[in-house]
């Protein structure tokens, strides 16, 4: 199993999510976060935003399924025709293991 985590703009959330259950990731955790990437915040005449709001979402799928999640994720989280600074990153790790507190039953 791989955990996916996107770290998205907060405007292109929806999309994301819908096209996630269309292609069958109905799993998905979603949390507001704030940070910078490497355009180190973004300045609008004098100020300057160190910190932007980002979205977070967590999606632990099969390891035969991992590029096809990031595949959608990609598709919908790029703005514009060729992407732009700002609009996010995905990181995969490994799951060792899974439990549903529920069941008890391990694994997806």
């Amino acid at each position: 199993m791989v955990m996916i985590r996107a770290i998205i703009r907060p405007e292109r959330t929806g999309i994301i999510l819908s096209e996630l259950m269309a292609a069958g990731f109905p799993a998905v955790t979603k949390m507001d976060v704030y940070g910078r990437g490497k355009q180190k915040g973004i300045t609008v005449e004098e100020v300057h935003y160190d910190e932007l709001p980002k979205e977070m979402l967590l999606i632990v799928v099969r390891d035969e399924d991992k590029d096809d999640a990031v595949k959608v994720i990609l598709r919908n989280a790029r703005t514009g025709t060729k992407g732009t600074f700002g609009d996010g990153r995905i990181f995969l790790s490994p799951v060792e293991e899974a439990y549903t507190i529920s069941t008890g039953k391990t694994g997806l």
